[in-house]
């Protein structure tokens, strides 16, 4: 048995069901050879073996059934199968690779490997059929070091699918059971009750103008549906999230608009869908209603009078369907064939019925086919100040349905070829059959008739109508009071029938039926669009119960708006608010075709080729036109609410990412603008701050983010910048990047900073900035001025990361960067501090390590993870004070600013930054209040001319101020025991040449380049004593500043070592309010030019 290749039967025995398969790509070793020498298979191939769970005997079906290549065989009677195995991550998916023997790839490529063949698997969305989703190996799999693989989580699919259930395998292979749906969803209750009042109102001519009109809109919109759905597939798991049972509701039709156009345009159709379908339960009760208070008045039985008589037997109705639809509907798909069959009958029973008229129907208007009545009802004759949008819109919902077929996709094995021909087969079929059926009620019916027999033509008479011509006279109806005819009896199809109950039959399987469909289909489409979280205050209609996962919240509320509107009692009334609903819907399934076209994206690739952009948009504009024209007024109320939910999403952003046709447009113009921008030269009137922000994780020195944000929102670019070290380039490494960088992004996304997060791994922060500096950006939005927090714990920490500080300053200025440097007295960084400064606590096992320490500070044991933060969330608001104040300090730039000043020491000119950021910052909310005040240097005896000169310069950049003040004791010489605090400062750090010998102080100067010399001290003792001396003036000037922005002192690279330049840095900004210390890169950033 140690030479047999494994394989895998369905009648294996329960003994070879479990399997451990070694994957090794560099051996050539025998099954039976690995058997013998598990040790050193087992050094090679160390991270790469996987159990196989048990598998049930008949589980794996077919090759086909689990997506393997055709040619490989599972027959329990032969061997000369290939071994396959089938590897569980611990993720929920699952790796199809090779064992160790001979495999379907090694006799496709003539070597062994793992590396995956093209397979269908792969792509899916849903589970595999052994409950895990396939997928390929991973690339560190195939490239990393066998000592180094790690298998790592696979992403697949988008969050909107995360509340899927596995689902069966069924599936219907035929365009006709799609089209057979939308047929039943089109032919309705306006094909018996209203199709005959449109005639007699439009006449013949313009009634099919008007079905010709809806049909162009639905043609149309069929067109573009059938693009979308053969785009992708509607996953069937998706619809039964929806509605196990019978996964056909119009949760579709939400899903087409919301992933095709985005969470914006899908949420307020969803909305507007969802209602519409509430609506339409009204429309279809009250036309059922209709006919039962018709018949009880032809027996005399009415309860009070026919309206309150519709609103009472349309209230029995809908709490009947009710009651029914929470019961079950799994009786609804079956019951589609036998409707179909009912309401097939109805109209052949009309038109074998029109051939058939009788003396008895000729009172009541029916004389069959004459010239007379054709010629008569050809032209309109609109009454009731009906007109011909009207009438259109009463009309309207008669041709809608048409997205049944998007709705049943995922029971489809072939969507992309069954619904644009069940699509538009339904869309024809029932076309023609409203056409002649509008051309045989004005051949055979008159407008209007009295029914009384005695009304026949007497000599005394003279009339010209139809009528009259057959012998009857109806001029009486011009008076009003006639109940029959065209124009006057809805039921008027079951007179002309040859078999009345069958229409009655017809009426009201379609009524029936489609109200109750309607009833299922708005709360299963509100329960989809309130799971996906757009809105989140309708979430309590998300909730599901009983195995169905039926919305019985939703159930409520779509009883209570049909209710409201059955309580109209007005079909009339009722309909146009339908239309006007459908038709927005319509108008955003040809615009998401447009626009997913225009977009241009490389995943849209439909594979019905029958659509045409251009004719999308004049669908989707023939629809909002046709709105305006019905009811202008209904039309913007809608526009309006879609506007306003679009809005609202917009503004609220929703974690959602379908991979819409508005995130492939804003790709587009994104890149199309970068790239128009990098043939314009740079202007100085178009110049803006564009910060690299060293920030680390972002919310690890929230006043650093805060206040650039103030100045460079909806102005310039911010990227944040995160240097990880140390440098250790590994696969895990980078896992944790990739992970660090989307969460880091969302924390940026939901805080409303609009910055980038770029992290990169580097041995030192000097190398990552190099890098940062040189690589970020696109074209003209790159950065050109470095943000870096001060380093405030520098003289306690080892200098040799001071002097990395400080060349990364230098590199910026190499790099023609302007510098800025902020320093808060308490600090900036506040990552130290409890559930501070990580994303979603990254550095959790940081914490680990040292929580036996925290356990013995909290004098008790705690047992685990969970008990040690459910305690530390007890005690997390018991900090120092140093760090209560660090954290107070971390927040003030959020804040509104009171009124105050911004003081502006405008030493050296720089090019205009060290003011301009000053000026952007006045101009948001926060600091409105603050004033502008300008510092700047000048002799004691030139003072005012000095002022007049500045204010003239600052008048000409048009830059508000409300005070200059010109430092005339600039160049005074510090107080002693300022200079002394100095010399104390920078004693650790200087080296004492004049105490060692020159070799010893050079090789000394060698190993520590920061240490200060003896004669550099001397060289710069003007620009130290300056320094000592700003200082002074900055605590008797600025004391009182809400902030202040200073010119950094600049160092000369290669002179100044870094502890001078460090010890420059904490001398001028110690014991100040917010300091902001700004150099730029000494072009002009302001100008007074046109």
């Amino acid at each position: 048995m140690s030479g047999q290749k494994p394989s895998l039967k369905s009648g294996a025995s329960s003994q070879s069901r479990f399997q451990v398969a070694v994957v090794t790509e560099a051996s050539s070793t025998t099954p039976a050879s690995a058997s013998t020498d598990g040790s050193r298979a087992q050094d090679e191939s160390k991270g790469r073996s996987r159990v196989v769970g048990f598998l049930d005997s008949g589980a794996l079906g077919s090759a086909m059934d689990i997506g393997l290549p055709p040619d490989v065989s599972h027959e329990p009677d032969t061997t000369k199968s290939d071994s396959i195995s089938l590897h569980s991550t611990g993720t929920g998916h699952t790796h199809i690779s090779d064992s160790h023997s001979n495999t379907y790839y090694m006799r496709t490529f003539g070597h062994n490997t793992i590396d995956a063949v093209p397979n269908i698997e792969f792509y899916r969305q849903t589970a595999a059929p052994f409950g895990e989703k396939l997928t390929r190996p991973s690339l560190s799999e195939l490239h990393d070091e066998l000592d180094k693989v790690t298998t790592t989580p696979v992403i697949t699919g988008d969050s909107s699918l995360s509340y899927m259930i596995q689902v069966g395998p069924f599936r219907v292979n035929c365009p006709l059971c799609l089209q057979i749906r939308c047929m039943l969803n089109i032919w309705g209750v306006m094909l018996f009750i209203r199709m005959s009042w449109i005639v007699g109102q439009a006449g013949i001519g313009l009634t099919i103008a008007i079905i010709l009109m809806a049909t162009l809109v639905t043609t149309i919109t069929g067109l573009s549906t059938s693009a979308i759905a053969t785009n992708a597939f509607i996953l069937k798991s998706y619809l039964s999230a929806i509605n196990p049972v019978c996964p056909c509701c119009p949760g579709g039709a939400y899903y087409l608009i919301s992933r095709s156009l985005g969470p914006e345009f899908g949420g307020s159709i969803g909305l507007i869908f969802a209602f519409a379908n509430a609506v339409a339960v009204a429309m279809y009760v009250v036309g059922f209603a209709e006919t039962v208070v018709e018949m009880l008045n032809d027996v005399d039985a009415l309860m009070t009078d026919e309206l309150n008589d519709i609103r009472i037997v349309g209230t029995l109705t809908v709490i009947l369907l009710l009651g029914i639809s929470v019961a079950g509907m799994e009786w609804e798909a079956k019951a589609q064939i036998v409707l179909l069959v009912i309401l097939l009958g109805a109209i052949v029973n009309y038109f074998l019925g029109s051939f058939m008229p009788t003396e008895h129907k000729e009172p009541k208007g029916f004389f069959g086919y004459h010239t007379a009545i054709l010629l008569e009802n050809l032209v309109p004759d609109f009454r009731d100040e009906e007109t011909f949008f009207s009438v259109f819109a009463i009309f309207f919902p008669a041709a809608t349905g048409i997205l049944a077929g998007a709705n049943i996709s995922g029971d489809l094995t072939d969507p992309q070829s069954a619904i644009p021909k069940g699509t538009l087969l339904a869309i024809l079929i029932t076309g023609l059959t409203y056409v002649a059926i509008a051309i045989s009620a004005g051949s055979c019916i008159v407008r209007d008739a009295t029914g009384d027999v005695n009304d026949t033509v007497s000599d005394t008479v003279n009339c010209t109508d139809a009528a009259c011509t057959l012998g009857y006279d109806f001029s009486i109806c011009k008076e009003g009071g006639c109940q029959y005819g065209l124009m006057n009896d809805f039921q008027v199809m079951s007179l002309v029938s040859g078999f009345g109950p069958l229409i009655t039959a017809g009426i009201f399987s379609a009524t029936l039926s489609s109200a109750l469909a309607s009833l299922v289909s708005a709360p299963k489409v509100f329960q989809a669009l309130c799971k996906d979280n757009i809105y989140p205050g309708l979430s309590v209609f998300a909730k599901g119960y009983g195995k169905n996962n039926e919305p019985l919240r939703g159930y409520v509320l779509t009883f209570a708006i049909g209710l409201a509107f059955i309580l109209i009692a007005e079909l009339n009334i009722i309909a146009p608010i339908i239309s006007n609903f459908f038709l927005a819907s319509y108008a955003l399934i040809n615009f998401s075709v447009f626009h997913a076209s225009m977009a241009n994206s490389p995943g849209w690739r439909p594979s019905f080729k029958y659509y045409n952009m251009w004719v999308s948009l004049a669908g989707a504009i023939l629809c909002c036109v046709v709105m305006f024209v019905i009811n202008w007024w209904a039309a913007l109320v809608t526009l309006l609410i879609i506007l306003a939910l679009y809005i609202y999403v917009s503004y609220k952003k929703p974690d959602v990412n379908w991979g819409s046709s508005t995130q492939a447009l804003i790709y587009n113009q994104a890149l199309t603008h970068c790239l128009n921008l990098t043939g314009v030269e740079d202007h100085v009137k178009n110049f803006r701050p564009q910060c690299l922000v060293l920030a680390g994780y972002p919310n690890a020195r929230p006043a650093l983010l805060q206040l650039v944000h103030s100045f460079t929102k909806n102005i310039g670019l911010m990227v944040c910048g995160h240097v990880k070290t140390p440098w250790k380039w590994r696969q895990t490494v980078y896992s944790r990047l990739l992970q660090d960088h989307a969460r880091c992004q969302r924390w940026l996304n939901k805080k409303r900073i609009k910055a980038f997060y770029t992290p990169v791994f580097s041995d030192n922060l000097r190398h990552g900035a190099q890098l940062l500096l040189q690589a970020v950006g696109l074209g003209r939005l790159k950065p050109n001025t470095l943000v870096m927090g001060f380093k405030n714990n520098w003289s306690d920490g080892d200098m040799r990361d001071v002097e990395i500080y400080i060349n990364a300053i230098h590199d910026a200025f190499d790099l023609q960067f302007g510098v800025a440097i902020l320093r808060l007295q308490e600090g900036l960084d506040i990552s130290h501090i409890q559930g501070q400064g990580t994303c979603h606590h990254l550095c959790f096992r940081h914490r680990e390590t040292s929580r036996m320490q925290t356990q013995k500070f909290l004098g008790r044991q705690v047992t685990s993870t969970a008990h040690y933060y459910q305690h530390r969330k007890k005690t997390e608001t018991y900090f120092d004070l140093t760090d209560q104040r660090l954290l107070e300090s971390s927040q003030q730039f959020k804040k509104k600013q009171g009124k105050g000043t911004i003081d502006v020491w405008w030493l050296f000119d720089d090019g205009g930054l060290t003011l301009l950021i000053p000026y952007l910052l006045t101009n948001r909310s926060k600091w409105g209040d603050c004033r502008i005040r300008v510092f700047i240097g000048g002799k004691i005896n030139r003072i005012d001319h000095d002022r007049r000169v500045m204010a003239t310069l600052l008048s000409r950049f048009r830059i508000d101020f409300s005070d200059i003040n010109v430092l005339g004791d600039i160049n005074t010489k510090p107080k002693k025991h300022n200079k002394l605090t100095f010399k104390e400062l920078i004693e650790p750090y200087r080296l004492k040449e004049d105490d060692m010998e020159q070799e010893a102080a050079e090789r000394l100067k060698a190993q520590e380049p920061w240490r200060i010399t003896d004669n550099e001290l001397e060289l710069y003792k003007a620009k130290t004593n300056r320094q000592i001396r700003l200082n002074e003036l900055l605590k008797e000037h600025s004391s009182t500043a809400k902030l202040i922005v200073m010119s950094m002192p600049l160092a000369r690279k290669g002179t100044v070592s870094s502890a001078l330049y460090m010890c420059w840095l904490e001398t001028l900004s110690k014991d100040l309010p917010p300091l902001l210390l700004v150099r730029g890169n000494h072009q002009s950033v302001l100008t007074f030019y046109s």
